[in-house]
């Protein structure tokens, strides 16, 4: 019988192969087959597996649960090779994720956001309009700032203004339709890019100073210096508006259009799980809960129903 450590990454093999990134839970099945080799055990047990999760007394519960859980989907695979594996039950370290408060937009903060970033002090003459480009376009599609960074030029097809989204989250690519007026934001930006690195065309769509693809800690560093600059976020504060918010607000603003123009929105709610890039539409849903203003509007929808059944 092959080894803890082959079989492992036999395991990640195969799960990347079916479209996992798996960057966390390699790291974590990595981790746990290392420690069981230390201690010189050649199975998987419950407690064992419980042990090493909750090691770190340093961690949060979440972090405890995540490893847990990332071993236990090991555990299920490695059991179809050595049928004496323990598979740590579920719900063993319990936790319920908490997702962060969404912050909602107003047209007149993305516009600020938008001009604070054209006005920038600028470490090279394309930086300033970078940011304004990809800000505005985070705000207009809902992509995800990875999708954003990860845009090459070969991914914009002018001539149908559409983007093409590829290997994003859960391994899919996707095609993302854009405005006319968003099109040519984006052609004039390409035009300076093309100025900015003439004798040497760079493959990142938003590239930074080396012409490399921007890095994403720095630009959520950039969009937090923005934000305090506008008020939004406090000076020393740790948490507040972020990138991914842009996402909310994205599908928000849809549902509140399709809601006022009379559409069918649960029939068209598919529509927008796939433009997100949603593995099932029930990820779409949360995105829009919470919101006062959709909840009217459904509310309104929902009335002249009524009203038009009497």
């Amino acid at each position: 019988m092959k080894s803890l450590r082959d079989g492992a990454e036999d395991y990640l093999t195969l799960r990347r192969g079916l479209g996992f990134k798996l960057k966390r839970p390699a790291r974590f099945v990595r981790s746990f087959v290392e420690s069981l080799e230390k201690r010189g055990e050649t199975r998987i047990t419950t407690q064992l597996a419980l042990e090493w999760a909750t090691e770190p007394q340093h961690l949060q519960p979440s972090e405890w649960a995540a490893r847990l859980s990332g071993v236990r989907a090991f555990a299920r695979y490695w059991r179809s090779i050595d049928v004496a594996t323990e598979i740590p039950p579920e719900g063993l370290l319990p936790f319920r994720a908490r997702r962060s408060n969404p912050y909602l937009y107003s047209d007149l903060e993305v516009q600020r956001l938008l001009d604070e970033a054209r006005n920038m002090p600028a470490q090279f003459s394309l930086q300033p309009l970078t940011y304004h480009c990809l800000f505005g376009l985070l705000a207009v599609t809902g992509l995800r700032i990875s999708e954003a960074l990860n845009l090459e030029s070969r991914d914009v097809n002018w001539a149908e203004g559409v983007l093409t989204i590829r290997t994003s989250k859960f391994g899919k690519s996707r095609l993302v339709p854009l405005h006319a007026t968003t099109k040519l934001v984006l052609a004039d930006y390409a035009a300076q890019r093309i100025l900015r690195f003439p004798d040497r065309p760079t493959a990142a769509f938003f590239p930074s100073r080396t012409g490399a693809r921007l890095d994403a800690g720095q630009v959520r560093r950039t969009f937090y210096r923005i934000s305090r600059q506008m008020g939004i976020r406090g000076a020393v504060a740790s948490r507040g508006p972020r990138l991914h918010d842009f996402r909310h607000r994205f599908a928000v603003e849809t549902l509140l259009r399709w809601y006022r123009s009379g559409e069918d929105v649960r029939r068209r709610l598919p529509i927008l799980s796939t433009y997100l890039g949603h593995g099932h539409v029930a990820d779409t849903y949360w995105y829009l809960s919470n919101t006062p203003e959709l909840m009217a509007a459904a509310g309104d929808c929902l009335e002249k129903r009524w009203e038009g059944q009497r």
